[in-house]
């Protein structure tokens, strides 16, 4: 009898030992239902009713602090940006600018630099930041990130500036010249020799306007609207009759594989297979600037009886064919460091140089333009004492085609130097002019 109660007094002990388990296993899983992840960080129901939704949809980084410090909520870009850290603000003057609003109920902004996260660059965040009551113990803070709006603003500085002074020196030059042939009047020599300076200044003013012109253009029209499939030995053509003159008179030598233009005289048992029938889909006029400017270039600077190629050929690609036109001279070539620059506008590698050859600076940066606007690129590649290439990869017209990969216009895109650029080889079907 005893051993029996003694039975029934365990089994009631355990029971009670099991329920008791049973309901702090219960409390415990409720409460960690209640705990904070780390994208709420405390629960949204002390956010005030439709923040949360208002907050989703902000374009800028939204915070909202409680009265400890604590973030009740942040946005994901406020995590990108690196403002909140483990579940703290981050940033030490944005977090001074919220307890002092949390304390007189005032609203604050501020610009501040912050340092990027994670990429090792020397150059900072722009942002703008601005805190608010939000309800009676909640902060809000919205930071705005300015860093692009920034260098928009830097590079329209820096364009106004020189946009200014470029105009400034033809100008000046033209009233200096003016009074000089006022000065002059009784001397007939001086009278022409001033006059031809003048004609001069005029034709640098003229370019400078009219590549002012090109280059808004091509910045702000969309090719698109007047596309056409563009030959391309029509293109070549164009350039090469744009700069006959020059090369004529510098005894340039100019040789391309794409189908003799008009008036030359065509070598070398036609045109080479496989380039007469390529195009661009584009639009005609921004087309030939872009190609003019990079003959043209290729010509002023390059040395008397020398030459200059140009080359096109078909590439393919994972987005379809491409068409790459190349153009190479032999001229001293450009330093590494300056062809980080070369298309930025208004630079020149030799600024003395440039004015001889009444260069503006803007050629270049067309070029780019007209690239991106296509739907292709501009590189170059360069040695000093050897010259450059300047290759424009633009989608060729029509659907792409199935080629061989071993075809003789198909290539390896991981050439330095395109094929056929280089100007001392012989380019088949050469168009020389005398």
């Amino acid at each position: 009898m005893d051993v029996n109660a003694a039975v029934a007094a365990a089994a009631a002990i355990a029971g009670l030992c099991t329920g008791v388990i049973a309901v702090l296993a219960f409390r415990w899983s409720e409460r960690e239902q209640k705990r904070p992840t780390r994208t709420s960080l405390h629960t949204d129901a002390v956010l005030p009713p439709g923040v949360d939704t208002v907050l989703s949809v902000l374009r800028s980084s939204a915070v909202v602090l409680d009265e400890s410090d604590s973030v009740v909520k942040a946005s994901s870009a406020a995590y990108a940006l690196g403002l909140v850290r483990g579940g703290k603000l981050a940033v030490e003057p944005m977090l001074h600018m919220a307890r002092d609003t949390r304390r007189d109920g005032e609203i604050r902004q501020v610009e501040l630099d912050l340092p990027r996260r994670g990429t090792g660059r020397g150059d900072a965040l722009a942002v703008s930041a601005r805190v608010a009551p939000l309800g009676s113990r909640l902060v809000l803070l919205l930071v705005e990130d300015l860093t692009e709006a920034r260098r928009i603003e830097a590079v329209r500085r820096d364009f106004v500036a020189n946009v200014s002074h470029e105009l400034k020196t033809p100008v000046g030059a033209l009233s200096l010249l003016s009074e000089a042939v006022m000065d002059a009047s009784d001397d007939p020599e001086a009278v022409m020799r001033f006059a031809g300076r003048m004609q001069i200044e005029a034709t640098r003013l003229t370019n400078l306007v009219q590549e002012l012109i090109d280059l808004s253009r091509v910045q702000n029209d969309d090719p698109l609207e007047d596309s056409e499939p563009v030959r391309v030995d029509e293109l070549v053509a164009e350039a090469i009759d744009r700069s006959r003159h020059t090369a004529s008179t510098k005894q340039i030598t100019m040789a391309s594989n794409v189908g003799a233009p008009a008036g030359l005289e065509q070598g070398g048992g036609g045109r080479r297979a496989g380039t007469a029938d390529l195009s661009i889909w584009g639009n005609r006029g921004q087309l030939a600037a872009a190609l003019g400017n990079l003959v043209e270039n290729a010509v002023n600077y390059s040395p008397a009886r020398t030459r200059v190629g140009i080359s096109a050929r078909r590439v393919g690609a994972p987005g379809g064919d491409l068409i790459e036109i190349a153009v190479t001279d032999q001229g001293i070539g450009i330093s590494e460091k300056d062809r980080e620059r070369i298309f930025e506008r208004f630079y020149r590698v030799d600024p003395a140089r440039s004015r001889a050859t009444g260069g503006t600076g803007l050629g270049l940066a067309i070029v780019k333009h007209v690239a991106a606007s296509h739907g292709g690129e501009v590189t170059v590649w360069s040695s000093e004492g050897q010259g450059s290439t300047f290759t424009l990869r633009l989608p060729e017209a029509g659907a792409a085609r199935d080629r061989s990969t071993t075809g003789p216009d198909r290539v390896d895109e991981d050439d330095d130097r395109p094929y056929d650029t280089d100007p001392n080889s012989e380019i088949p079907a050469p168009e020389v002019l005398p």
